[in-house]
């Protein structure tokens, strides 16, 4: 069943939303944003951004009983001109995204020993892609990396996460005035991992920030995309492809925070699930500021659950505190393969199997072309295809 809401510019259409969201922003937080872990208190499942996550299988991150004890491989790749430094957590280039928004991104931050600061100096274009991997060999870690994006540059970054660990981190993306940033993040974990990490960007006036995050493997994943704007005509581009397996929790918490006139947002997650207690959670929080007028904003999830067992919450919320908009809007759809569709292709001789590929990828197919590397986007395929392999199997 889908649910929609499609609200033009208008004075008369902030009530309507506003009775629309399950919340208003402040109310869905335990605590206010802080660096300091003692300033939010330990979840017990029942608070509001908690409500649907297996605090049990975050083995120790959320109440202070993980310490840092594993070891986590990082390669860096960087063309020429970018630099890569390795700075305290005092250093002041820290934060200026955001600060941690629960207890775990807090912990992350009072927990990690040096901090990556990745800048692209102003005018720069980069012809190749910055490249992070990070590959876990077991235990926990905690980690801070932030990547500066001078006025008017152009560049790509890829960041990897692979292996085995325990991993709570916060990552920044701050943006210049008219620099153009695409960030593909990317959770191949094992399947014991667990994975939580706070993404704030900052962009700049005219500044345009594109975000694909990719989740298929651990055992839990909490992501927590973040996006401010630091002047007007400021656009963000949001977009996910998750698969979740059996067993496995992955939640994406997204929260737009249009507080500058004339800027857009526009996001768009999709998801697949299979076997038994498979476990998405998507919540999509976009909110119009007072002083945010001309704004421009929609948020899509759509989730495709291809066998029984598995479990989707799907929150998209909406505030505006002005009617002077361009436009707003949210959509939210659940469902399985369409007999239809299926019955189409298999009469025109495509078998039972070929078909449900087929129109997964299809599915999928607007998503993976919006990253823009052939590398990592036949990758991601290859992905999707061992996946379907297990779910007829």
């Amino acid at each position: 069943m889908a649910e929609a809401q499609n609200i033009p510019g208008g004075s008369n259409t902030t009530g309507s939303i506003a009775v629309a969201a399950e919340s208003t922003v402040a109310t869905r937080m335990s605590a206010a944003p802080s660096f300091d872990v003692a300033e939010f208190p330990v979840p017990h499942g029942r608070e509001e951004e908690w409500r649907f996550t297996p605090l049990e299988r975050l083995r120790g991150l959320h109440d202070g009983t993980a310490q840092a004890s594993g070891s986590l491989k990082v390669e860096v790749s960087a063309p020429e001109g970018v630099t890569v430094e390795a700075v305290a957590r005092e250093d002041e280039r820290i934060g200026r995204a955001g600060k941690p928004v629960d207890r775990v991104a807090a912990q992350a931050f009072s927990s990690f020993e040096k901090a990556s600061v990745v800048s692209v100096p102003k005018e720069a274009v980069l012809t190749e892609p910055i490249r992070l991997s990070l590959h876990g060999e077991g235990g926990v870690s905690f980690g801070h990396t932030v990547f500066e994006i001078g006025a008017f540059a152009e560049a790509v970054i890829v960041i990897d996460h692979t292996g085995d660990n325990v991993r709570a981190a916060n990552v920044e993306y701050v943006l210049g005035d008219g620099a153009k940033l695409t960030v593909v993040s990317v959770q191949d974990w094992d399947a014991t991992a667990v994975h939580c990490s706070q993404h704030n960007a900052l962009v700049g006036r005219d500044a345009s920030f594109k975000s694909v995050v990719v989740t298929f493997g651990g055992d839990v994943v909490r992501l927590h995309p973040r996006v401010n704007y630091a002047g007007p005509g400021g656009e963000a581009e949001l977009y996910g492809l998750y698969f979740t397996d059996s067993g496995q929790h992955q939640e994406h918490r997204l929260f737009v925070d249009h507080d500058s006139p004339h800027c857009r947002s526009n996001v768009a997650y999709k998801g697949a699930l299979q076997g038994e207690r498979a476990h998405a959670v998507w919540i999509g929080d976009v909110l119009i500021r007072k002083a945010a007028e001309g704004t421009d904003t929609y948020e899509l999830n759509r989730n495709l659950v291809l066998g029984d067992g598995a479990r989707v919450d799907s929150v998209p919320n909406l505030e505006i505190e002005t009617g002077e908009i361009v436009g707003a809007g949210h959509a939210s759809a659940t469902g399985r393969f369409e007999d239809e569709q299926l019955f189409y292709l298999m009469a025109r001789g495509i078998s039972e199997q070929e078909a449900r590929r087929l129109v997964v990828m299809g599915f999928f197919t607007e998503l993976i072309q919006k990253i823009g590397l052939p590398d990592v986007e036949s990758r991601l395929i290859a992905k999707i295809e061992a996946e379907l392999e297990v779910s007829v199997s």
